[in-house]
């Protein structure tokens, strides 16, 4: 193969398209398959390049979950409008949040699955991520919490706890829309709010549901 030829541009911009070409690369063919060679080749520069801006494959890994990990957060907070009743803003966020990994779905595939799965160092950059969206959906539902004015003081345990479980059923949802076709990003954000509202909105209106109370225990022949 011969030496690639590139346009001299600045190096932010040459810099953004080997994030693209890396996001693309490990995305579609996991960290560990994917090679330094193969993303030079599609940001069309040299490798020797790629290392002098980004030092290592590592480096480079880390700096695209850095980037789609900010992209993804920056589009979830642009998505709600503070102005809007809870569910509204809910479900704003929820569009938001599975619009963005339908459209992109390598950066999605490099947060969800690749960074998760490849050191702690990765995954904790994801973390970092994935817990600013919690303490986001966490003030998302104290403040309808709030605004159903019955229920204003749900225990913080109790609404940490709320925000956890949705987020981590949006990602699972997002990884199986973006894997089964015809699935929209509208119908994968009103499948989970038809799951999660039904149960927030009893809550904010006083009716959680309860246990039942714990039976004895029956010993097999008892």
């Amino acid at each position: 193969m011969g030496a690639v030829k590139t346009k001299r541009m600045p190096r932010a911009v040459r810099e953004q398209q080997m994030l693209d070409a890396a996001v693309r690369t490990f995305g579609q063919r996991g960290y560990m398959a994917a090679s330094m060679d193969e993303i030079a080749e599609l940001a069309g520069v040299s490798k020797p390049l790629v290392y002098l801006y980004l030092n290592s494959k590592e480096d480079l890994f880390t700096a695209c979950i850095r980037r789609e990990a900010t992209a993804l957060v920056a589009a979830i907070r642009a998505g709600v409008r503070t102005d809007l009743p809870a569910d509204r803003q809910l479900w704003a966020g929820l569009r938001a949040f599975f619009a963005h990994t339908a459209q992109h779905p390598d950066a999605w595939s490099v947060l969800h699955l690749q960074a998760r799965t490849h050191g702690e160092v990765f995954a904790a950059e994801v973390t970092a991520m994935r817990d600013e969206i919690v303490t986001f959906v966490t003030q998302l539902i104290a403040a309808a919490a709030r605004e159903a004015h019955r229920n204003p003081d749900l225990p913080e345990r109790e609404v940490a706890g709320l925000a956890e479980a949705l987020v981590g059923a949006a990602e699972s949802l997002a990884a199986w829309a973006n894997a089964t076709e015809g699935v929209t990003a509208r119908q994968a954000a009103t499948t989970l709010m038809n799951f999660a509202w039904s149960g927030l909105g009893d809550l904010m209106a006083g009716r959680p549901w309860s246990p039942p109370e714990e039976e004895p225990l029956t010993r097999p022949g008892g």
